[in-house]
C-alpha cells in the first residue's frame, strides 16, 4: 500500500479528560500530564509510560524523550485500544474498557505544517515508540517507510499473520510537548451515550469538530 494522500493521526483519550483538554486548548504530552495533573482518567500502561518518559529518546531529535511528546497512532482501532478493551493486562490500572475511549483525529500533513511554523519538533516511528528499539524519522519523504498495509490491517496477530504486521500497526506520530486543540478535525466515539457526553462538553468550545459514532473504530 502506498502512502495515503491525506494520512490521518489519532489520539485516544478517556471521555472524562475532554473537558480539561478543551479548557487548556491542548492535548498534553505524558510529561506535561504528570506535571499538570489535569482532571480525568489516565489510560495506558504505567511501565511503558515510565520508559517513554525516562529512557527512550528519538534518533531524529536526540534530546527529546518520547514521553515529552503528544502521541498519535496512524489508525483508529489501535492495538492499545484492544488492550484497553480486554482490560486484563497487569500493567493497566484503567479497567473501564473501550466504551468511554474517544478518538481525536487530525491531519498529519496539516499538523507537520503547524509544527514547523511553530518550531515544534516532530517525528514518526515505524513501530511502537514504547519498545526498547524503534526507528523514527522526521522527513515526510520517508513516509513510505511506514508499513501502511500493517497500519490499516484489522487482523494483526494469530495464525498466518507475520509479527511484522503487529509491529508496523503500532507506528506513531509524535509532536513535542503538546498538540493544539484547533487541529482536531473529527471525534470518533463508540456509542450514542458517549456522543452525548462529548457534545455537551463541546458546547462551550471555540473549535467544535464533528462528532461521529464510528463503531468500526472499535473492537
Amino acid at each position: 500500500m502506498s502512502v495515503p494522500a491525506n494520512p490521518k493521526i489519532y489520539h485516544i483519550v478517556h471521555v472524562d479528560r475532554l473537558s480539561s483538554i478543551l479548557a487548556d486548548g491542548a492535548i498534553w504530552s505524558d510529561a506535561e500530564v504528570i506535571r499538570r495533573n489535569p482532571l480525568g482518567t489516565t489510560i495506558g500502561m504505567n511501565g511503558i509510560k515510565q520508559r517513554r518518559l525516562n529512557e527512550l529518546t528519538l534518533t531524529s531529535h536526540p534530546q527529546l524523550y518520547v514521553g515529552g511528546c503528544t502521541p498519535f497512532y496512524l489508525c483508529p482501532r489501535s492495538i492499545m485500544l484492544y488492550l484497553l478493551h480486554q482490560a486484563n493486562h497487569p500493567d493497566l490500572t484503567y479497567r473501564g474498557g473501550q466504551g468511554p475511549i474517544i478518538h481525536l483525529e487530525a491531519d498529519l500533513l496539516q499538523t507537520v505544517a503547524w509544527a514547523n511554523q511553530n518550531q515544534k519538533r516532530w517525528a514518526f516511528t515505524l513501530s511502537n515508540a514504547g519498545a526498547r528499539y524503534f526507528e523514527d524519522r522526521c522527513d515526510l519523504t520517508q513516509l513510505d517507510e511506514i508499513n501502511w498495509n500493517a497500519v490499516q490491517a484489522n487482523k494483526w496477530s494469530g495464525n498466518g499473520v507475520s509479527p511484522a504486521v503487529k509491529e508496523g500497526k503500532q507506528a506513531e506520530f509524535l509532536i513535542e510537548h503538546s498538540f493544539p486543540w484547533e487541529l482536531v478535525s473529527r471525534i470518533g466515539v463508540n456509542s450514542a451515550e458517549i456522543h452525548q457526553q462529548v457534545s455537551v462538553a463541546l458546547q462551550t468550545a471555540t473549535h467544535i469538530p464533528p462528532v461521529e459514532i464510528k463503531t468500526n473504530w472499535y473492537y
